[in-house]
């Protein structure tokens, strides 16, 4: 029996990789970046299986391109607005994810900006390797407490849960909004108090985006809701970049109407060269690296081998963003 031919559309960490290469016959993109429209619709025809990442569009173009041996679709990452779940339900195939596996590491390095942002570490560092740091002075670089601040949370799933877990540590007070969240688990951090979006983006010293990209929440964070944060705030976003208008966001920079802004996530990206956030002293944009931790990339890699695997076998994906498929 031949062995079932897949498509990773990028180099994943290995051991995911092996699992995949052991099992199946493998066509993978060979480039740091990802395959161009073009090269995608060619290398998917008369696949059984795609591993993709977050940068592959996969849409029903796509997916008929493949044609009916389409087993499933497994998505290396948590998020899937990469993927059009609708397109993929229609024609039974089963989607992938990689949830919990990143969570804890994600909400690290979302407070490590938060962090980063409140006591200044870039400018502070620029300031020691250019030589302008002369001596000691009681009014230079001086940031914004942490401990006993108020943390607003947009969108309280594992990881906003998680985030909120480590402000107890600083003594903060953690406000959340998440409509989609009715009751939060047993688990969550008692301390966190549901409010509507215009009361935590009033009230909040931080606000941390951690809400799928959707619909719903595309340019959330336009000049309106910028405008009604308090002009000493940090905004942070480790979720996707189009969830804030970037637009809105470098003048709302620019004429300080709202203190800073750390972006792991960017639209597009990577962002620009000639992006006017790049000219402004008041924003720190790291390339999308929230998960990039050794071991969380290679349980990524292997609970995508899993599902793509499963998927092929006939199996239940463990971790399918589209169940309904198994209703048909």
């Amino acid at each position: 029996m031949s062995r079932p031919r897949v498509f990773v559309t990028r180099l994943i960490p290995d051991q995911g990789l092996k699992m995949i290469q052991e099992a199946c016959h493998v066509d993978l993109w060979p480039e740091k970046t990802p395959p161009t429209r073009s090269d995608l619709l060619v290398h998917v025809r008369d696949i059984d299986g795609l591993l993709c990442l977050l940068t592959d569009v996969i849409d029903g173009e796509v997916m008929d391109v493949t044609g009916p041996r389409l087993k499933v679709i497994s998505n290396h990452a948590t998020g899937t607005d990469n993927i059009n779940i609708p397109a993929a339900t229609q024609r039974g195939i089963p989607i992938g994810n990689t949830p919990d596996v990143l969570t804890e590491t994600t909400a690290d390095f979302a407070f490590t900006l938060l962090m980063a942002a409140a006591r200044r570490i870039i400018e502070a560092r620029q300031v020691v390797y250019s030589g302008a740091w002369k001596t000691w002075d009681p009014l230079f670089m001086l940031g914004i407490d942490i401990h006993h601040a108020t943390l607003g949370i947009i969108g309280f799933g594992r990881i906003g849960q998680a985030v909120a877990r480590r402000a107890a540590g600083f003594e903060m007070s953690v406000l959340y909004y998440d409509p989609a969240i009715e009751q939060v688990a047993a688990s969550s951090p008692p301390e966190a108090k549901k409010v509507d979006l215009d009361t935590l983006l009033a009230e909040s010293d931080f606000v941390s985006i951690h809400t799928p990209l959707n619909k719903q929440t595309y340019h959330l964070f336009d000049a309106d809701r910028l405008a009604k944060m308090k002009p000493s705030a940090i905004l942070i976003n480790t979720a996707r970049g189009g969830i804030i208008d970037h637009v809105a966001l470098y003048q709302s920079l620019k004429e300080r109407h709202i203190a800073f802004a750390a972006l792991d996530v960017t639209e597009p990206e990577p962002i620009l060269p000639d992006s006017p956030l790049l000219s402004l002293d008041n924003i720190l944009i790291t390339p999308h690296i929230a998960s990039a931790s050794h071991a969380t990339r290679q349980k990524m890699s292997l609970l995508a081998a899993k599902n793509l695997l499963a998927g092929l076998n006939g199996e239940r994906l463990p971790h399918c963003v589209n169940p309904q498929v198994y209703d048909k």
